[in-house]
């Protein structure tokens, strides 16, 4: 049954990331669904002080993030699904799967920052930058979007990977 929760976790952590990448939205079902899963997996195991710490740990997260989220550092999707993913991965593989979200994360903003450079030094007639007309202030131009990251993504991927490596089919 452990497997089968796993294998599901994955699954649903790979359509969140997708779903991430294209819409920059973690729908609240698909969070619920990985902390459901979390829950099944800390009962199966039956390890009365494990269920504690996991979710003494997985509160401290929440918590954090947040905060992180109050002051406008992550979303709140990706709040509420880093918290559900430390009940999925459990408290004993935790800092494993923080440090493998926080080298994710990193890669993937810097991939995002290289992406959105290479996107503004493209030159193209048609896009060249306008001055403001009689009747618009150099405040009425549009200033250019800020690129968001998909942290949901780096979330994904860390829970899967933790998953994997500590899987009891992977040893």
């Amino acid at each position: 049954m452990q497997t089968t929760i796993l294998i599901v976790g994955m699954g649903i952590l790979a359509v969140i990331a997708y779903g991430d990448v294209r819409t920059r939205r973690i729908p609240n079902v698909l969070s619920l669904a990985i902390a459901i899963l979390g829950l099944l997996r800390i009962i199966l195991g039956h390890d009365t002080a494990a269920m504690g710490h996991t979710l003494a740990a997985a509160t401290a997260i929440f918590t954090a993030a947040f905060l992180l989220f109050w002051y406008g550092g992550i979303g709140g999707g990706d709040t509420k699904l880093v918290a559900a993913t430390a009940l999925l991965v459990g408290y004993h593989d935790l800092f494993s799967f923080l440090f493998l979200m926080s080298a994710c994360g990193g890669a993937l903003a810097l991939a995002m920052l290289a992406c959105d450079r290479l996107r503004r030094r493209r030159w193209h007639p048609a896009r060249r930058a306008r001055t403001p007309l009689a009747t618009e202030t150099a405040e009425g131009v549009a200033a250019p979007a800020r690129p968001t990251v998909p942290y949901g993504v780096a979330i994904a991927a860390a829970g899967v990977v933790t998953l994997i490596l500590n899987a009891p089919f992977a040893r």
